[in-house]
């Protein structure tokens, strides 16, 4: 062979090795840290379920509370940074996972959440006798899909997270083996989620169809510059995306599954799904209408609008008729509250259609989903408490809880004033003001003053439920007992007999202690939280 010859062939396998090493990307472990330390755990678990003796059972619930802290704790390296990983290595180079300010905001939010539910759940897991090693392993596999989600830049990536959000959250709800009611609300759920999720599957396809890309910011650049002759079925493709995220957020009238869910789920799981499962719906819905949809703004941004004043009309509407007189659920009331909650985090996010800087109208809804957050899983602390005493968790089983336990009344009452946005509870009202300011921004006036009306709506079944709080007399319940636990003021005592005191566990004491001290700083220095609202997330 001639030395030209050696020469081209020496060249040619030069850009070969160029090209093959062009599709190899080194993956940045520490932007992945975060939902990654969740699924290692989540697997350690299950094994070592496998070699646990049943005594020892117990030992699962603090490996994985300890798991979700250090999966909390690696997101302080990437603060302050713009993280990517998972990048196409041509073209566009758009990446499919990115730590940006509004990811890390919601790993914070997940991942804090799902660590204040394991302490819930130390609890009922042993006295409810769950299966340890399957819930723990559940909880960890959903909190690492729902810390997933926030990072997700294309279409695949977002629903796949979604999904191991979700499936594991129907299990969970359907742990109480031989309870009706939780395999019905398991039931619902599951029937609704799996047609929520078939639902967007064939919007994202339709989507691909019109666009020919899966990245959200290539689907953003191709969606208006799509064939005329596939303008119907990109539109098609974007309004069943939208449905889908709607039932996941529990937006109505996609709610309807909610109630029954949260009464027949082990309590600890209907506080995660309240907030943790809310959070990730909210993140999905964020990243397809302001990443990926922006040039549909005019036909998104008007249905978030409406689907927000129906959802907190409906929430509201509900909650109010949930009435201590009636011996009516206290966490159906939660459970309603939580609907209404919802329409007021869609708020900014119908606003974004309308901002100049969607991002910072992103932020309000950033910054409210991390006080309710907080305030919410304190409420189902106190609640938790109450349903060791008494089985039928009524709202008429809270009445004189001040003189039973003076620290879950006020702590209990202290996050229902944080919901209702009243004194001293100011971070709930500084966060109220902060969604009505995006919708006024927005020149949404309209669905500013349809909130206005909700929040004083809202107002009444707060206060109702503080008002019994600290209302003392015998007789005020008649809760079915759980035998060998303390009776609860008023909860069915015989002869009405005064109030016995409630039995605090070690975690369940640390949970409504923490969310307290938690409530209590971000009312006192409301910027920690409200700085979201004023930070341009993407």
């Amino acid at each position: 062979m001639t030395p030209p010859a050696l020469a081209a062939l020496a060249s040619e396998g030069r850009q070969t090795l160029t090209s093959d090493q062009s599709l190899v990307q080194s993956v940045d472990w520490a932007a992945l840290a975060p939902p990654a330390v969740a699924a290692v755990v989540a697997l350690a678990v299950l094994v070592l379920d496998l070699f646990l003796e049943d005594r020892h059972k117990r030992l699962l619930g603090w490996v994985s509370a300890g798991g979700l802290a250090v999966a909390g704790l690696a997101i302080i390296p990437l603060v302050g940074e713009n993280r990517t990983t998972f990048c196409l290595t041509e073209g566009s180079r758009a990446c499919s996972y990115v730590a940006d300010p509004f990811t890390l905001a919601i790993q914070l939010l997940v991942l804090g959440g799902a660590f204040v539910t394991a302490l819930l759940s130390l609890t009922a897991v042993e006295e409810e006798r769950l299966p340890a090693g399957e819930f723990w392993f559940l909880l960890l596999s959903s909190a690492a899909g729902a810390a997933l989600l926030p990072a997700s830049r294309d279409l695949a990536t977002l629903v796949v997270a979604l999904e191991v959000a979700s499936l594991p959250a129907f299990a969970l709800v359907g742990l109480r083996r031989g309870q009706r009611l939780s395999s019905e609300a398991a039931l619902k759920f599951f029937l609704s989620s799996v047609t929520a999720t078939a639902v967007m599957l064939l919007g994202v396809s339709f989507v691909y169809a019109a666009t020919g890309s899966m990245h959200l910011d290539a689907v953003a650049e191709g969606l208006p510059a799509a064939d005329s002759r596939l303008g119907t079925l990109a539109a098609t493709g974007v309004a069943l995306t939208l449905v889908g995220f709607a039932f996941k957020t529990a937006a109505a009238p996609f709610h309807f599954w909610v109630p029954e869910t949260y009464v027949g789920a082990p309590l600890p799981v209907a506080a995660y799904l309240s907030v943790i499962g809310k959070a990730a719906g909210f993140s999905g819905l964020i990243l397809v209408t302001v990443r990926a949809f922006p040039s549909y703004a005019g036909t998104w941004g008007p249905a978030l609008a409406v689907l927000a004043a129906l959802t907190m009309s409906v929430g509201n509407l509900a909650a109010l008729r949930q009435r201590a007189d009636r011996a009516h659920s206290a966490v159906r009331l939660l459970a309603w509250s939580s609907v209404a909650q919802a329409g007021y985090l869609l708020v900014p996010i119908a606003s974004a259609a309308y901002a100049d800087d969607p991002g910072r109208a992103v932020g309000a809804t950033v910054a409210y989903a991390l006080m309710y957050a907080v305030v919410n899983l304190g409420a189902f602390g106190v609640a938790a408490v109450v349903g060791r005493g008494v089985r039928s968790n009524r709202i008429t089983d809270y009445r004189g809880l001040v003189d039973a336990h003076p620290f879950a009344a006020l702590a209990l009452g202290f996050f229902l004033l944080c919901l209702a946005g009243l004194p001293p509870g100011i971070i709930g009202l500084f966060a109220k003001v902060t969604v009505f300011d995006a919708a006024v921004d927005a020149g949404l006036g309209w669905l500013a003053v349809v909130m206005a009306v909700n929040v004083v709506i809202a107002l009444v079944y707060y206060l109702k439920w503080t008002a019994i709080l600290f209302r003392t007399g015998a007789g005020a319940g008649e809760g079915e007992r759980v035998p060998g636990e303390p009776l609860m003021a008023g909860a069915g005592a015989p002869g009405g007999a005064g109030p016995v005191p409630v039995r605090f566990t070690v975690p369940l004491t640390v949970t409504v202690a923490l969310t307290g001290v938690l409530a209590l700083a971000v009312s006192g220095a409301p910027q920690l939280i409200l700085r979201f609202a004023d930070t341009t997330l993407f």
